[in-house]
């Protein structure tokens, strides 16, 4: 599944097309998604000019004067700046055409992403509950260290939950475990205010570590030009159950916490 260095990604790769561009026209090839297409946001989108592209979580949102629409890429979802009148294929579902003679193209094999629409002065639901951004100053020690209080969570899953934080999906919640040295099945409320400290620089390195190398390829990534990224490379524990440990080559060991395969070193990682 993307996460959040390979949405930011991606938003950074196609803000540039997008941004001051009028929208020629919004086609629906694929209406049933996660969520259905609102019926009427071609017609909310045409002639509108794209303002900004940002991003919350994993969401992409485009900007216009009246609204945003949501993006979610889903399981498998990818987008593409591509020439009009590019023939599209069976899993591209939906296409922003734009007056410049580009198009942004929703490719989704397996139908988990989404394009929604948030009317302006309004909060979409799916965005109400969220978390701060984790490379925020609103994300901090002070703050983490009063979510985990009193909690017996796994800190793993509680780093994962996006309405404590969002985007920390499992690759980079078992690497910034990592590099805290904390187990990621340890108690939430039992870490110290140090550690925490510790864990909170850990997420936000290894996060814009990623989103300076593109993302993670694992399967079905590429970014919005259609480059991978790169950060695989630089994983130290995930996806590498059973191999030595980087820092002091025990052996790593994997767990399942929340139904995620989890990888860390029993020696380093207290």
């Amino acid at each position: 599944m993307p996460e959040l260095p390979e949405v930011e990604t991606s938003r950074a790769g196609i803000a540039p097309y997008l941004e001051g561009q009028r929208i020629r026209r919004l086609v629906v090839r694929q209406p049933r998604l996660r969520w259905p297409v609102p019926a009427t946001l071609p017609e909310v989108l045409k002639n509108e000019q794209i303002q900004t592209v940002a991003r919350r979580g994993k969401y992409l949102l485009i900007h216009v004067a009246t609204g945003q629409a949501l993006l979610h890429l889903g399981m498998s979802g990818s987008v593409r700046i591509l020439p009009l009148g590019e023939p599209a294929g069976k899993h591209d579902h939906l296409d922003l055409e734009l007056e410049s003679g580009y198009l942004l193209r929703l490719t989704d094999p397996r139908r988990f992403g989404a394009l929604l629409w948030q009317p302006e002065g309004e909060l979409h639901p799916l965005l109400a509950s969220l978390g701060p951004e984790p490379l925020s100053e609103a994300f901090n020690v002070e703050y983490l260290v009063a979510r985990c209080r009193g909690r017996r969570t796994a800190i793993k899953a509680l780093i994962m939950d996006s309405h404590v934080v969002v985007g920390v999906g499992n690759i980079y919640a078992n690497e910034a475990l990592f590099l805290a040295r904390i187990d990621p099945r340890r108690a939430a409320g039992r870490i110290s205010r140090e550690r925490l400290a510790r864990l909170v620089a850990a997420i936000k390195e290894v996060l814009a570590r990623a989103i300076a190398q593109g993302g993670t390829t694992l399967r079905d990534f590429v970014g919005g030009d259609g480059k991978p990224g790169y950060f695989k490379q630089q994983l130290h524990v995930y996806g590498k159950a059973g191999e030595p440990c980087s820092h002091c080559g025990s052996i790593l060991k994997e767990v399942r916490l929340g139904q995620r395969s989890t990888v860390f070193c029993a020696v380093c990682q207290r």
